[in-house]
């Protein structure tokens, strides 16, 4: 035997056992019961149920004292006003008249109890087991409710395996639109999947992102808060502390203390409520009984327009109430209905006989006995309810009326199979009062939520709608102006565990919760990211930004350009002494026949002013932006052009001094030095040796044009690549040296005759080339900006106009304004005192 079949025998035991033992003695009301073509089943709570201990395997007994439920009876009459409706209609199942079978069903006994009724073979108290139950007939063709999770649940596995169409008004669990589990289960609520998300949204609109949810016990409290939570935390929300409220807690219990106790631990402003209604009063009591006020709290659709949540005791003092509810809509006709239906002669209540087909809970004395002034009040919370019962029996109607082909105007009236009719009902989009109905593939309406929010401002509670919830996707309207909040100024409350941090802070998670944080400003060079608020982003390479920002800004980028003040002022300088050494190159040319000339190097002169010309026309390349030819060429032009100055001016100094103090000493090497041209030859070995370290700098040590990111952190510094290289040291060291070696020939001469006598001048300008360079050096250690190939120009201006000036100011002044010095007999009486000069010595 297959496992359903074994069910579906126990089953029928069951329900033997349950007719054996409590239906015999109980009573019936005509209420509950209309004959007709077809029947529908509906299953409504009209009572309460009484917690206790059962001892016997019996229905449990719904028609109780002080147990009667006016919300379940509003239900209860809008089935039997729609199936009124319908069958006083022409249009929808001419000919056709519908009958029903109402259960009360106010535990869960009572709604297994009716859901067997249900299935039983009609006329009869039995479930007949068949291998293919697509032609099985049992008692109803449809069922519509029951009202909770649980009960759905229970009915809808019960129905399933016979694909009995069970349409929910109240059950919202998404656990029902798995349509593997329940799959003739449909509903006219909308599924607690858009409700979470809704409240999630909702959550979402106000920053609230620190939160507390308490749910009730059972499939609708447990599931909404793991959904809840699940959702909530995926969109960065935290919830500081969850709990559920059991079955048996009563108001200021222990259990509901400590429930109490840990929300005012938790700090958060907002707690959500995903509860039903009946467990939702046993919180709010104990709410006010500990004094929990000053928070906003979120409803889920069950209680947030109960009035039976609304009449708590002080629950006004609590702080703001917002929910989710169900659409209102209006079931048009029910109110005159029901109060007919109170003014009417509904004769005495009928036993129950074996062969009837009614249950132990097809009883209300209530019911019966309300007058005018005694019926229950038809709400917004029960109106909109009843419209979903009411909107679940048309769904009904309309299926089978496209079953029976009624569209031609008269329907067949054959055998309806509840799979066929499943089909159908599955198939329906019509509008019933201007509302359309229709089924998703789980099963579920395609409505939306009205966000609500309770008002205390009149002389009654009353609730304000703000705002709507429609899907797909789910999407939210509020308009937060309608809200009046609990605190001063009737501002938004925040519900947060840290404060947002200022711009451009990261949050540094601390604790456990991802909303508990510290706020550490973001480093220079890195931003803070929106998208991304734990973690500070670093900015591109042309980027930067100051510590403490939130985006990156672009780079300026800088170099010595032409048209800046200081570059005007050096080129001017640079070209003024082309301008001399041009100058002094043709005055030379022009006196170079006289002894000035001559005793100055005479056509070495001209070797001297073209190095310090070429070294001159090097620093043209530090203005402008760096490109490679300019790279290659400022610094091994001014290296190269100096070096031969420097080469220039030691040989002469030396041979000046060789010539008067160590000529006659050492006539054989003098002899060989001037017969080999010994100057010259020193002067090119010299020159080529620069030569030579410039051509390795630039061929190993390529200097080349560079963008600088780490000096400035907002700008790109655009130079060129030879300040440290060893090229350039090289280079400059051996400039060095060579100013060493003409510093210290010069200053042996310091004695020679006074034409002869370049010691000072020449000691001037090589200590000017000196202080010139360790300045440079100086200087760029502590700065690398964009000025520094300017300070590096001015450095190498002062070398070479100090090597000008020093060597032929003197010369140009004796032959512009002292010709009279510049004769032979002006230089032989010079030697002559200084031969007498060291003969007395």
């Amino acid at each position: 035997m297959s496992l359903p079949a074994a069910h579906l025998v126990g089953l029928q035991l069951s329900l033997s056992c349950c007719w054996a033992l409590s239906c015999h003695s109980t009573e019936t009301s005509a209420d509950f019961s209309l004959p007709g073509d077809y029947l529908l089943a509906g299953l409504f709570p009209l009572h309460s149920d009484c917690p206790g201990v059962r001892h016997w395997p019996t229905v449990t007994l719904c028609d109780r004292p002080d147990s009667f439920n006016g919300h379940g009876y509003h239900l209860f009459q809008a089935m039997r006003f729609g199936i009124e409706e319908i069958n006083n209609s022409t249009a929808l199942l001419p000919n056709v008249t519908l009958g029903y079978q109402l259960y009360d069903v106010c535990s869960e006994s009572a709604n297994v109890y009716a859901t067997l009724n249900v299935l039983s073979l009609l006329g009869t108290h039995h479930i007949e087991i068949r291998a293919d139950p697509s032609h099985y007939s049992p008692a109803a063709l449809a069922v519509i409710g029951p009202d909770t999770t649980n009960h759905a649940a229970t009915t809808a596995a019960l129905l399933s395996h016979f694909l009995v169409p069970l349409i929910s008004y109240e059950a919202s669990s998404v656990t029902l639109g798995v349509k593997r589990h329940y799959p003739s289960f449909l509903r006219t609520i909308p599924s607690d999947k858009h409700q979470v998300e809704t409240m999630v949204l909702l959550l979402q609109s106000f920053g609230w992102v620190w939160i507390s949810v308490v749910g009730s016990d059972g499939d609708y409290g447990q599931l909404g808060v793991q959904a809840l939570e699940e959702q909530a935390t995926q969109q960065g929300i935290c919830v500081a502390f969850k709990d559920i409220i059991p079955f048996s807690a009563r108001p200021g219990d222990e259990r509901m203390q400590g429930i109490m106790h840990h929300l005012a631990r938790a700090r958060t402003t907002v707690v959500v409520i995903f509860s039903s209604r009946q467990l939702a009063r046993v919180f709010f009591e104990s709410v006010v009984l500990a004094n929990l006020t000053a928070k906003v709290w979120i409803a889920s659709e069950d209680w947030a327009i109960s009035r039976h949540i609304s009449n708590v005791p002080g629950i006004q003092g609590i702080g703001t109430v917002l929910g989710v509810a169900i659409q209102q809509r209006l079931v048009p006709g029910l109110k005159e209905f029901e109060e007919a239906y109170v003014q009417a002669d509904k004769g005495a209540p009928g036993p129950c006989s074996r062969t009837s087909e009614c249950s132990s809970n097809q009883l209300c004395r209530e019911c019966r006995a309300f007058t005018a002034e005694q019926m229950p009040t038809l709400g917004a919370f029960s109106m909109s309810s009843a419209y979903n019962a009411y909107r679940a029996v048309y769904a009904v109607a309309h299926g089978l009326h496209q079953l029976l082909g009624c569209a031609s105007g008269a329907c067949s009236r054959d055998r309806v199979y509840p799979w066929q009719l499943l089909e159908q009902i599955r198939k329906v989009n019509f509008l019933l009062h201007k509302d359309t109905v229709r089924f998703n593939d789980n099963g579920d309406p395609l409505s939306g939520y009205d966000i609500i929010a309770w008002d205390w401002s009149g002389p009654k509670w009353n609730f304000r709608v703000i705002g709507s919830s429609t899907w797909p996707p789910v999407q939210l309207d509020i308009n937060k102006t309608k809200i009046r909040w609990h605190g001063k100024d009737n501002q938004v409350p925040k519900s947060v565990c840290s404060s947002d941090c200022l711009e451009g802070h990261q949050r540094v998670i601390s604790g456990f919760y991802h909303c508990c944080f510290q706020c550490v400003p973001c480093e220079a060079g890195s931003f803070l990211n929106k998208s991304d608020l734990h973690s500070c982003q670093p900015c591109g390479k042309e980027e930067w930004a100051p510590a403490g920002s939130e985006t990156c800004f672009p780079r300026t980028v800088v170099f010595l350009t032409w048209h800046e003040t200081i570059s005007w002022v050096l080129l001017a300088a640079n070209t003024l002494l082309l301008l001399l050494v041009t100058g002094t190159a043709g005055l030379f040319a022009w006196h170079l026949d006289t002894p000035v000339v001559k005793s100055a190097g005479g056509r070495l002169c001209f070797f001297m002013l073209g190095s310090l010309a070429g070294g001159s026309c090097g620093l043209y390349g530090f203005f402008g932006e760096p490109t490679l030819p300019t790279c290659l060429l400022r610094q091994s032009l001014l290296a190269l052009g100096f070096a031969i100055f420097l080469s220039c001016l030691t040989i002469r100094s030396f041979q000046l001094v060789f010539i008067f103090k160590f000529s006659a000493k050492v006539p054989t090497f003098y002899r060989a030095w001037v017969q080999n041209h010994g100057p010259g030859l020193f002067v090119v070995i010299s020159s080529m040796a620069q030569l030579l370290i410039c051509l390795t700098w630039l061929a190993v040590w390529t200097p080349l044009p560079t963008r600088e990111y780490q000096r400035f952190p907002q700008l790109v510094v655009l130079d060129c690549t030879e300040a440290n290289s060893p090229g350039f040291m090289l280079a400059f060291a051996y400039n060095g040296l060579l100013s060493v070696s003409a510093f210290a020939c010069s200053y042996l001469g310091k004695d020679l005759p006074e034409n002869y006598n370049e010691a000072k001048c020449v000691t001037f300008s090589l200590l000017l080339n000196f202080v010139s360079w360790i300045a440079f050096f100086t200087t760029a250690s502590v700065y690398q900006g964009k000025y520094l190939p300017a300070v590096n120009v001015l450095a190498a201006l002062s070398s070479l106009s100090g090597g000008f000036s020093g060597y032929f100011l003197p010369k140009c002044y004796v032959i512009l304004c002292r010709p009279d010095l510049n004769s032979t007999e002006h230089f032989q009486a010079s030697i002559q005192e200084y031969t007498r000069r060291c003969g007395s010595t």
